[in-house]
């Protein structure tokens, strides 16, 4: 489902370099992410980072949804996972700060309560319809796995359990007919991220 894995260790926002570019290949016989691809984008983040906002600045968003083409002797997977992890993060405390200098800090908590509060609302819906169901010769994500993550959810909101960033964009749901609609468990996951990186 999700294209990022696990944290790792990148270079500092203040350094010259937002994260490593050294990635190792791919070994045996996986592929790895296309090379030119990922080249091209973390060139682009820098220098979005270094000018600032305007027009076609990469956002945290944009770093949490890029996927990148499979090749063979392309970069590990898991090291580029890591760093765009890191990178998406240095984006969105960037991100954090100056919504804060605009709205002030009421406000900013104001709208990370009703991130919660709608994470909360399509939590409590019934198990197998929390989601649109995809059509009758339709695929979608399998709904029990998807309802199982969503307890993980609910029990991190109780405090019963710890839930990472890199747990919620590492998650993989299976498909079946008329399984769960993708792009709205997408949003959720997308969500539940968000708020996590807005509570830290």
């Amino acid at each position: 489902m999700r294209r990022r894995a696990a944290h790792a260790n990148a270079s500092d926002p203040g350094h010259n370099s937002l994260v490593s570019t050294a990635f190792p290949p791919a070994t045996g016989k996986q592929p790895g992410y296309r090379r030119d691809q990922v080249d091209a984008f973390l060139d682009r983040a820098r220098a979005s980072y270094e000018q600032g906002a305007g027009p076609g600045t990469v956002t945290s968003t944009e770093i949490r949804r890029t996927a990148f083409g499979l090749k063979r002797k392309g970069y590990s997977a898991r090291y580029v996972d890591a760093a765009m992890d890191r990178l998406e993060e240095v984006f969105f405390e960037r991100e954090r700060r100056t919504r804060l200098a605009e709205i002030g800090e009421e406000r900013w908590w104001a709208e990370v309560q009703q991130l919660l509060s709608e994470v909360r609302g399509r939590i409590e819906r019934p198990p197998g319809r929390r989601f649109r169901r995809r059509g009758l010769f339709a695929s979608g994500y399998r709904r029990s796995q998807v309802d199982a993550f969503l307890e993980r959810v609910r029990a991190m909101l109780a405090g019963s359990e710890t839930l990472t960033t890199a747990e919620v964009r590492g998650v993989v749901f299976h498909t079946q007919w008329r399984g769960y609609n993708e792009d709205q468990v997408d949003a959720l996951l997308d969500a539940v991220i968000e708020m996590l990186l807005s509570t830290r």
